[in-house]
């Protein structure tokens, strides 16, 4: 399966980008390795690609503001590499856009580990469904969101497309499937990630935080996805199983 999965490699430095090249095409995937978003950005145009390996110190670049436009354009996963162990970039890096980060050095079974694991959470979510089965899953509704589980889409208004992560869409599936409840961090960490993924104490209130930028009419006092103090979160809307 591993050899139609493209991935995009953007680092400024030749010998990095050499042997994450190398280490990618050993596994089977096909590769694209670029030293600029310019270049990013063509190889993106000419193939669709499964997921991206982004720097986050580019010469010249702003690996973080790369990042974050990357994800406008496009819901592939994004993972981002670091020489600096701070905690400050690995939480600005998930808020702004990746979902995994990982420090140099590292070693190529933990770099193909955390891909692999990444590549199973799109197919899981993503993966193209016979036309017969489009849209044969539950679809929920609140105020003028409307979330359908079966085609994994999360659309406002006349259709209006809203692009989610991986973790920011299975983290509201279950909040929307289960209004009212009160979710623990740790029973959401359990529905986003899985048990397989690098997580820490503040990948929720990251991905809480991403989620109310993009559905909440005013994220600085959110409506939808309300924090229970000292409990968890909670999603307050009354939600419509259509």
């Amino acid at each position: 399966m591993e050899e139609k999965h493209r991935i995009l490699i953007l680092d400024d430095d030749p010998d990095v980008r050499e042997w994450l090249q190398g280490v990618f095409e050993s596994a089977g995937f096909a590769v694209s390795a670029v030293e600029d978003s310019k270049a990013m950005q063509e190889r993106l145009n000419a193939a669709p690609h499964s997921l991206a390996v982004v720097d986050l110190k580019l010469k010249g670049e702003d690996g973080l503001a790369v990042a974050r436009m990357l994800r406008k354009g496009s819901p592939i996963p994004i993972i981002m590499i670091s020489g600096q162990g701070d905690e400050t970039d690995r939480v600005l890096g998930l808020e702004l856009a990746a979902d995994d980060f990982i420090n140099k050095p590292f070693s190529a079974r933990e770099l193909l580990a955390r891909v692999r694991a990444q590549l199973r959470r799109t197919t899981e979510l993503s993966i193209p469904r016979p036309a017969a089965m489009a849209g044969s899953g539950p679809r929920f509704s609140f105020d003028d969101w409307v979330l359908d589980m079966g085609t994994r889409t999360l659309t406002r208004g006349e259709g209006e497309p809203c692009i989610l992560t991986q973790g920011e869409f299975a983290l509201l599936a279950a909040m929307v499937q289960h209004p009212s409840r009160i979710w623990s961090r740790d029973q959401l960490l359990e529905q986003t990630r899985g048990f397989d993924a690098d997580v820490y104490d503040r990948t929720i209130d990251v991905l809480i935080l991403r989620l109310r930028r993009k559905i909440e009419p005013n994220p600085q006092q959110p409506s939808y996805i309300r924090t229970e103090r000292g409990m968890g979160y909670v999603f307050s809307a009354p939600v419509t199983r259509l």
